[in-house]
């Protein structure tokens, strides 16, 4: 069975604290994802941003809509109970609950109208299923993989030696390199038996990196990555990290991650996604908060 929507889940959640007493979230996610059959795999798949489970978000909003529709109300931090209005609903024996049936309250319609005052044209929740956050990440997730496309055709386009300076731009970033002058001169240097740089895998240089930088369109298969060991093996190198802008076969791929030393694969995508969480070639066009009510604020002594 597939994970429900938050619509889905609301009725069953109703259900549950129609014996009067006080749940909390926990008890109830525990609950209705053994009701729902869900799999642990189902249980332990998060949202996009990889932050929370998308079963625990849609429980979530599922009792959120339940009380700003006065169907449930929270006594409270963490825990709800049903309310007169909540029993009343199940005393109809409805085989569903979802938002058209909270519209028929005043205080649903006020959350709902204030909602989207402030919300630009976007499908709706009752149609796409997915929760606020859920369609916020997506809509993340979307821009993200534009962005990382579009990136990675101008990283393609770049001189040899413009993207040397990147890679030096990105380790420095990434806390790799010492001095922007160490990294510049040890990613700058010649190609020596198959090694493009050597830099410092910290500030101190308590350990060393071997790299390959390539500008490649094309598809890295093993023979590359081979030659690319053995020219650490040479050095005596215990990790190495290759870069190109095109792909890896998967027989590469495999055959990393069988091998002494390690070596860090890092393809075109990969190194653009760096670029973005690293502020390399970006900048901000526009920055989000989403905050949540701190409920400590509102205990009183």
């Amino acid at each position: 069975m597939a994970i429900p929507d938050f619509q889905t889940i609301m009725l069953p959640l109703l259900k549950m604290a129609s014996d009067g007493r006080e749940h909390s979230v926990r008890e109830a996610r525990e609950a209705l994802a053994s009701e729902f059959e869900l799999t642990d795999e189902e249980k332990k798949t998060l949202l996009p941003s990889g932050r929370q489970a998308v079963f625990d978000n849609r429980v979530a909003w599922a009792k959120t809509y339940l009380q700003q529709a006065a169907l449930l109300h929270a006594p409270r931090r963490g825990c709800f109970r049903i309310s007169d209005r909540g029993r009343s609903i199940l005393e109809s024996h409805p085989t569903r609950i979802g938002i058209k049936d909270l519209e028929n309250y005043p205080e649903f319609l006020e959350f709902r109208t204030s909602r989207r005052d402030h919300e630009e044209a976007s499908p709706a929740a009752e149609e796409t299923g997915q929760t606020p956050e859920e369609m916020l990440e997506l809509a993340y997730q979307k821009l993200r993989e534009d962005m990382i496309s579009d990136l990675l055709g101008r990283v393609k386009q770049c001189s040899s030696k413009f993207f040397e300076g990147l890679v030096v731009e990105l380790l420095l970033k990434m806390g790799y390199g010492g001095s922007r002058k160490e990294a510049g001169e040890a990613v700058g240097m010649s190609g020596d038996e198959g090694i493009d740089g050597i830099i410092n895998e910290d500030r101190l240089g308590l350990d060393t990196i071997y790299l390959q930088a390539k500008r490649w369109d094309g598809t890295v298969g093993r023979p590359e990555i081979q030659k690319f060991v053995g020219a650490l093996h040479g050095k005596r190198a215990r990790k190495g990290v290759f870069i190109t802008t095109g792909t890896f076969s998967a027989d590469a791929i495999d055959y990393v991650a069988k091998i002494d030393p390690k070596v860090v694969l890092i393809d075109g995508r990969q190194l653009t996604a760096l670029m973005i969480d690293f502020n390399v070639g970006v900048s901000t066009a526009t920055a989000y908060e989403l905050k949540k009510i701190d409920s400590d604020y509102f205990v009183e002594e």
